[in-house]
């Protein structure tokens, strides 16, 4: 079964409809990824985060259902307050339909967001509101196999303007994690 988002009567469709998540949930079963936190995919997400100056890091893999952070870094700056005093908490699952990463994902491109309130696809996005998430840069993991595993992806509650080194470095590191993850399965070890 695909991912089908719900598209409201008269209304843009937010999240892309993606054909490959339940051949991407089989690949991720088969490689051990995506059901629990890796500490070497947060020390990933760490080194992301100090690469590119950004608050928030992930790396994200995606199956039919939800979004999951096997690596995160999250800031220890001050939390967004809405205005009934909660503060969300980013945490390591995210709604399928929440955030850019699943777009990432269909595209099978990179994509760079310096203000996600210029596109009204994104500024309509569940998380800008929800976390104030106002920029987004985020690359795909795709394998030997052809297949999308995830992304990479940095996220700021302010603007950014990422440019062109934002964009290779976030492609780049997207590469060297794509690389890392097959070494390890073509030799048979576990991610270190």
């Amino acid at each position: 079964m695909s991912y089908d988002p719900v598209r409201p009567a008269g209304r843009l469709l937010l999240t892309p409809e993606d054909k490959e998540a339940p051949a991407r949930a089989a690949r991720l079963h088969g490689l051990g990824l995506g059901e629990r936190p890796e500490p070497v995919l947060d020390a990933f997400a760490d080194r992301l985060a100090e690469l590119t100056g950004a608050p928030y890091a992930m790396v994200n893999f995606i199956d039919e259902n939800r979004q999951f952070f096997a690596g995160l870094h999250t800031p220890d700056a001050r939390p967004v307050v809405h205005a009934d005093e909660t503060k969300p908490e980013l945490g390591r699952h995210l709604e399928r339909d929440h955030g850019f990463c699943p777009h990432v994902v269909v595209r099978r491109k990179a994509l760079v967001l310096e203000d996600v309130c210029d596109y009204p696809r994104f500024a309509g996005n569940p998380v800008v509101d929800e976390f104030g998430i106002r920029s987004y840069l985020g690359a795909p993991l795709i394998d030997r196999t052809g297949m999308v595993l995830g992304t990479v992806c940095v996220v700021d509650v302010e603007p950014r303007p990422w440019g062109r080194p934002g964009l290779e470095t976030i492609k780049s590191s997207a590469a060297e994690l794509v690389a890392r993850l097959e070494r390890c399965e073509a030799d048979g070890l576990p991610l270190l």
